[in-house]
């Protein structure tokens, strides 16, 4: 034997989990991955109680409330929308180790709730069964290649200023979920309450901010979970000292928690999953008019359409996992998964699940792999039993991580070439109106429209691509379904 043979260094071999979920190959650990499950868990678990107040507590076209009955029921639909949540995030995690999480989609709750479910007759499992229906139509147009191939035809640098934008929209998403950010008097939005910063909500959550700052700069591992943690615990010492209470949906209390007061009632409750399954797939078709039926299906289908691969590519970005085209690894897994999600959701009346742009607070982290979604998976499903401790984690406590997270995804805005005009003001367009509608796929759309009108106006047209028209023109129907529907009466 030589010497240096004999002085070789022998790498250990890689465990199953590792080879599994490549993450040593992302450049990546355990240790990372568990922090970043745990950090995009607690910046989205807000939607377990947000979900329930949103189709929870609005009455079908028969009076009856999700789950039955004449009283909203929030435990049952709170426990079936962690539920939901937790298993498709596993499968993501599993079948397409992207470090993306899913739940129910916020927007398209209140479409389902205050556009459909709310029509004369219509009953809240027609409402779902065109979510499902609207879900399997996603999932064929992915399984033939089409919805992959529509996002493959974006050209790279759009796919950059959808990742930007997407970083402005959950900065401004923490602001106003904080309450840093409130709607003004005379002025679109204002700095907290009469342009002043007020309340003890308000302390925690700009505590949680500078601390997750300073933790950063200071290359501390685990600084976005542990200014979480950090926050969440002042804010309970808060709670019970000063006693602050949630804000009321009538206005009243208007310095309290913005969602839910940290209050400790308890660490487990049992759950009732009584929602699953109840849903007409074409009950629908009996109260409204068929053409009423398509339109309600495509804008929920387009906006779950978009929604969904400006997410995959922030998330990618941040991960540093895309390639030279702007595409994920396994973009075809991870949009099976998103599609299914959509029907799953239907079918189990908890509203369309989506992915969740919050997934890049884990990405911050340091998540790299699937393996993060699994532990953000069974996150949820424990949140299923111990739903009292969720609740100890309010807004102003997990926004501070949404806004820092907006500013790592802002750094990408170097890879735009500003001064090209034919990728410049689409992508300006895309960045800006994001924020501006709360919508990506608003953002999205405006993109796509003034990219093809400017390659139009330059003489250039070869040089779109025919998905490219295709999703052009039908982003021009979906911002135009209101004169639409006006016009044809509906």
């Amino acid at each position: 034997m030589t010497q240096s043979t004999a002085t070789r260094e022998v790498t250990p071999p890689a465990s199953r989990l590792d080879q599994f979920f490549k993450i040593t190959e992302r450049g990546s650990t355990v240790g990372r991955e568990v922090r970043g499950g745990l950090v995009t868990f607690f910046a989205m678990a807000y939607i377990i109680v947000l979900n329930p107040l949103i189709i929870g507590t609005v009455p079908d076209g028969t009076g009856t409330f999700l789950g039955g009955g004449d009283a909203p029921n929030i435990a049952m639909v709170s426990a079936t929308t962690a539920l939901v949540a937790g298993v498709l995030t596993l499968a993501m995690g599993v079948f397409a180790n992207f470090p993306l999480a899913l739940a129910a989609g916020l927007g398209l709750n209140a479409v389902v709730a205050y556009s459909i479910a709310g029509l004369p007759d219509m009953t809240w499992a027609d409402a779902m069964g065109l979510v499902v229906i609207e879900g399997l139509i996603i999932l064929v147009l992915v399984l033939t290649g089409f919805r992959e191939a529509v996002f493959k035809a974006v050209p790279v640098e759009l796919k950059t200023a959808i990742s930007v934008g997407i970083g402005l929209f959950i900065a401004l998403v923490g602001f106003v979920n904080a309450g840093f950010v409130t709607p003004g008097a005379g002025t679109p939005l204002q700095l907290g309450t009469d342009g002043s910063l007020a309340g003890w909500p308000i302390l925690v959550f700009v505590v949680g901010l500078l601390l997750t700052i300073v933790l950063w700069v200071r290359k501390v591992r685990g600084a976005l979970l542990i200014a979480i943690l950090t926050a969440t615990a002042l804010a309970v010492v808060i709670e019970n000292v000063v006693h602050v209470g949630a804000k009321g949906t009538d206005g009243s209390n208007p310095l309290g928690w913005n969602l839910n007061a940290p209050s400790f009632d308890g660490v487990v409750s049992m759950p009732d999953f009584g929602l699953l399954g109840h849903f007409s797939l074409l009950g629908s078709f009996d109260k409204i008019s068929a053409v009423t039926v398509l339109l309600l299906v495509f804008s929920l289908l387009l906006a779950d359409f978009f929604d969904t691969m400006g997410t995959m590519v922030a998330v990618g970005a941040e991960a540093k996992l895309l390639d030279a085209e702007g595409n994920p690894p396994r973009s075809r897994a991870i949009l099976v998964v998103d599609s299914i999600a959509a029907a799953a959701g239907g079918a189990a009346s908890v509203s369309s699940n989506t992915s969740y742009v919050e997934s890049t607070t884990g990405v911050g982290e340091g998540a790299r792999t699937g393996l993060a979604s699994v532990v953000t998976g069974i996150a949820f499903l424990l949140a299923t039993f111990l739903s009292p401790l969720v609740a100890l984690v309010p807004y102003e406590a997990a926004a501070p991580a949404l806004v820092f997270v907006g500013f790592l995804m802002m750094m990408q805005v170097a890879g735009i070439r500003w001064t090209d005009v034919e990728i410049g003001i689409p992508a300006f367009l895309t960045i800006v109106v994001m924020p501006f509608t709360y919508s990506i796929s608003d953002g999205i759309g405006v993109g796509f429209i003034a990219f093809v009108v400017i390659k139009i106006a330059l003489g250039k047209i070869r040089e779109i691509r025919p998905l490219m028209w295709l999703a052009a023109a039908m982003f021009v129907v979906y911002f135009l379904l209101g004169p639409i529907e006006n016009a044809l009466g509906i």
